[in-house]
């Protein structure tokens, strides 16, 4: 296979992705013996037992980002009892899971708003683990998302994002969201206010939403 080409491969309930091919012979043997762990990375359904590193994903973010706007950390009861609504609401936890490194980021998506006429709509979120932002593992979960929230049958992907993580604006950019909307102000976190972006992804063209009837 040219080597320069990015391979994917899509099955039922798992994505794997194949990296770009290391050229070892530059790379120290530390460096050689971390990149084939990272030759394959699978992003897989969320279990049960990936909830610690979900845990520390997440706190790690309400501790030192602006992408929860939290001030709280969480435990392991809060996540399992996440995961488990997210999955009896039929709702994705996706982790990307690099082997020996562990659960290097998670994704999922869920309802945006809690009424009927916007059951065609759903929120997402995607969180890297901190010491691997920067290496495409946010977009690979993103891409998988997408795929899941069309499989459902969803029409509309909504992102909310801080006005100041231009990363993660200009990755839905590149996966194809749109800005729709920004509001002002409207949070607050680290002692500053934080401006809402909104960014929105058309998964397929139908004209007509399903009726229902009752």
């Amino acid at each position: 296979m040219d080597a320069r080409k990015a391979a994917s491969r899509f099955f039922t309930d798992e994505f794997i992705v194949a990296a770009k091919p290391v050229k070892e012979r530059f790379l120290a043997p530390e460096a050689a013996i971390e990149a084939k762990e990272k030759a394959l990375m699978q992003v897989r359904d969320a279990r049960a037992d990936d909830i610690p590193a979900i845990m520390a994903i997440y706190n790690d973010a309400v501790l030192h980002t602006t992408a929860i706007w939290n001030d709280t950390q969480v435990d392991a009861a809060n996540r399992l009892a996440w995961l488990s609504q997210r999955q009896a609401s039929h709702y994705p936890v996706l982790v990307a899971d690099a082997g020996p490194q562990g659960i290097v980021g998670y994704a999922s998506f869920g309802d945006w708003r809690a009424f009927d006429g916007y059951r065609h709509t759903v929120e997402h979120s995607v969180y890297v683990r901190a010491d691997q932002r920067g290496g495409g593992i946010g977009k690979v979960l993103l891409a998988a998302l997408i795929e899941r929230a069309r499989d459902l049958g969803k029409h509309v992907m909504i992102a909310a994002i801080e006005a100041g993580n231009e990363a993660s604006i200009h990755l839905h950019e590149r996966l194809g969201f749109e800005q729709v909307a920004r509001m002002p102000q409207v949070g607050t976190k680290f002692g500053q206010w934080l401006d809402l972006v909104f960014l929105q992804l058309m998964l397929d063209q139908r004209t007509t939403p399903d009726l229902t009837i009752g």
